[in-house]
């Protein structure tokens, strides 16, 4: 991408993620967990494999895969409250978004009748907690699969290739890639995108936060969303090679 004269608060390119780090086995206790550092971000995401599901599902030899997610009271810049009085409304459409993403990562026909529950907890946030929930979510769901394929209790067709996902957005009328929590609270539009290692789309969430943008320039931050995607399956596929 050509890179004109404007500039960003931390100096990268337009087209240029923060730096992307996991930590796999953080958490010793889940089948599977990792901490994902995602520029100042930081989530811990930590899979459960309980036996059975839901009652809907019961009798089908059928898995569920749900996802829950909070912020942590100082994870921001003041205190965010502990929702103990029901969730907020943006809690529950990011869960619901990390759920939606990473039951495409799976074929929940072949696990039998588990449910894969994935915490995402937002230790420190500075924009993107959703899209490194998703990223550090697959890499869990990996490296709590593992095991049940070694030990031949699920085939391998069960866990699919990798799904990542990106934020993007517009200020001053340039698109760019992966904002912090400086450039989404001045962004003109804001995109969160996932996909799959093979470029196919599961979820765009956009939203035009003052006039409407035109088709031209949702396309320029789709081709900026899935090249970052592509260099963050790279991060994500070394970490889980890493542990098998």
């Amino acid at each position: 991408m050509t890179q004109n004269t404007f500039t960003r608060h931390d100096g990268r390119k337009l087209d240029q993620l923060r730096p992307i780090s996991f930590i796999p086995d953080f958490v010793k206790y889940p089948e599977g967990s990792v901490l994902v550092t995602w520029g100042s971000t930081r989530v811990i995401c930590n899979l459960t494999i309980q036996d059975g599901v839901p009652a809907w599902l019961t009798g089908q030899g059928k898995g569920w895969m749900t996802a829950e997610y909070a912020l942590l009271p100082r994870s921001t810049h003041t205190r965010t409250s502990r929702e103990t009085h029901g969730l907020k409304g943006r809690t529950q459409e990011i869960r619901r978004l990390i759920g939606r993403s990473l039951r495409m990562a799976v074929d929940l026909s072949m696990i039998g009748e588990r449910t894969l529950l994935l915490d995402c907890d937002v230790i420190q946030a500075d924009g993107g907690t959703r899209v490194a929930s998703v990223t550090g979510g697959y890499i869990a769901l990996a490296l709590g699969l593992t095991p049940l394929i070694s030990a031949g209790e699920i085939p391998e067709a069960a866990l699919h290739p990798p799904v990542a996902a990106v934020s993007v957005g517009v200020i001053e009328s340039q698109p760019m890639l992966d904002l912090d929590y400086m450039e989404d609270s001045h962004a003109d539009v804001d995109l969160n995108v996932v996909m799959t290692s093979d470029d196919h789309l599961i979820e765009i969430q956009g939203t035009a936060e003052h006039q409407p943008f035109p088709r031209t320039t949702l396309d320029k931050m789709l081709k900026l969303a899935s090249a970052g995607i592509n260099e963050i399956i790279s991060l994500q596929q070394a970490c889980i090679d890493q542990q098998r």
